[in-house]
């Protein structure tokens, strides 16, 4: 029998993921795409090409397991934020789109040409850090992690692109600053509360739960963020934080309680209030 081709595979695939995801066509596209080595570009230029038997049945294997929920990013080992190609694993959370902002907002208080210091905490993959350092290469940021495994993906990110001004330290939030002082310190922290039933789903059910979940209302990292945050940021600097679609005001009154003034959230694009920033006197 000869192998089948790349239209024939990518039809297959589509019918088999529709039934449990949205994004069959592109989850079949990406698969393919990376078993192939190549770009989706190319996959819709030769439809007609044969992959290799081997080839085809990885493909397979990889939609098998697409179906039954693993993220198409841990599948492929890859994913982009940004302007970057980040490999990810099962240690480091998946970088969201919502987190773009994050960065966005971040730049917007970073001047063209300025030498801050910025911390990231919780750095996972670094995507965070990366991002900005990338913009702005007269800054110098630390990025920090109590994971060993998601430290050293974030260590790899940065050599993968040659970016140098990123220094990685491992340790839980503040313990790796001890004495320091910076410009902004960034957070996408986990915010979910223990036992959210949305845990149980999607792509959320094969991420480390360190990375999702903090307490019962969801709020104890971040609770440590702000508290804690003033000791680490020089008069005037920034707490950039990351949070869930209806945190929005639960923080910001944790940020009036702790003393920071010039309060300020920014929505995502379905109008939630995604981030909070707030400056330290």
């Amino acid at each position: 029998m000869n192998p089948v081709t790349i239209g024939e595979l990518l039809l297959a695939a589509r019918s088999q993921l529709a039934p449990v995801h949205d994004s069959a066509r592109l989850d079949s596209e990406l698969l393919l795409a990376h078993v192939l080595n190549r770009s989706r570009t190319w996959l819709y230029t030769w439809p007609e090409h044969r992959p290799a038997p081997a080839e085809s049945e990885q493909f397979r294997q990889l939609v098998e397991q697409r179906q039954d929920g693993v993220p198409v990013a841990y599948l492929t080992g890859q994913c982009e934020f940004w302007s970057l190609t980040l490999e990810v694993n099962p240690a480091t959370l998946i970088p969201r789109p919502e987190t773009e902002l994050l960065v966005e907002q971040a730049l917007n208080h970073i001047p063209s040409g300025a030498a801050l210091r910025i911390a990231d905490l919780g750095t996972g993959t670094g995507a965070i850090a990366l991002s900005i350092a990338t913009e702005r290469p007269e800054c110098r940021i630390v990025a920090a992690d109590r994971c060993p495994t998601a430290l050293a993906t974030a260590r790899r990110n940065a050599d993968r692109h040659g970016i140098t001004n990123v220094s990685f330290r491992a340790g839980d939030w503040y313990q790796p600053l001890a004495g320091e002082q910076f410009d902004i310190i960034l957070s996408n922290p986990p915010y979910i509360a223990d036992g959210d039933p949305h845990l149980q789903q999607g792509d959320l059910r094969f991420e480390p739960p360190e990375a999702l979940t903090s307490g019962c209302d969801g709020l104890d990292a971040i609770r440590t963020l702000i508290n804690s945050g003033r000791n680490h940021l020089d008069p005037g600097g920034w707490l950039m934080i990351e949070h869930g679609f209806d945190q929005g005001s639960a923080i910001t009154r944790l940020l009036r309680q702790s003393g920071y003034h010039s309060i300020q959230s920014y929505p995502d694009l379905a109008g939630h209030d995604r981030i909070t920033a707030a400056q330290a006197v």
